[in-house]
């Protein structure tokens, strides 16, 4: 499964198909947004080691940033939950985890934050 918060306001999840197998796998969430912009939807694809195993639609992503008081957890979330799911504490992955790889498409810059729309948030924030 994979949850996307969108600020506490809504909570997308595309859920796999199958169930993955236990024993050392490679998963892997791919996120296709429908175009360049800030906040825009798109579609989810799930992978068990190579083969995709379901997929779902996004109908909105975050437009800047997360909270200041959220961090970036594997294995376990040590902040604001990101899915009702799971409690607020006590919702350590039980397994081993290998390694982590987060990749954005460098073919393209439309990912990337105008640097005047930066420094707006950086104002509100102060």
């Amino acid at each position: 499964r994979y949850c996307h918060n969108l600020a506490g306001l809504r909570r997308d999840v595309v859920a796999a198909t199958t169930n993955v197998v236990p024993g050392v796998r490679q998963v892997r969430m791919e996120f296709a947004a429908d175009g360049p912009g800030l906040g825009i939807g798109g579609t989810v694809t799930l992978f068990a080691d190579g083969a995709a195993i379901g997929d779902g639609r996004l109908e909105a992503t975050v437009p800047l940033v997360y909270s200041g008081d959220e961090t970036t957890e594997v294995g376990c979330d040590l902040g604001t939950p990101v899915s009702d799911d799971y409690a607020p504490t006590g919702n350590e992955f039980n397994g081993k985890i290998r390694w982590v790889q987060i990749t954005v498409d460098e073919a393209s810059s439309d990912h990337l934050v105008h640097p005047e729309d930066r420094l707006r948030v950086i104002m509100a924030r102060q």
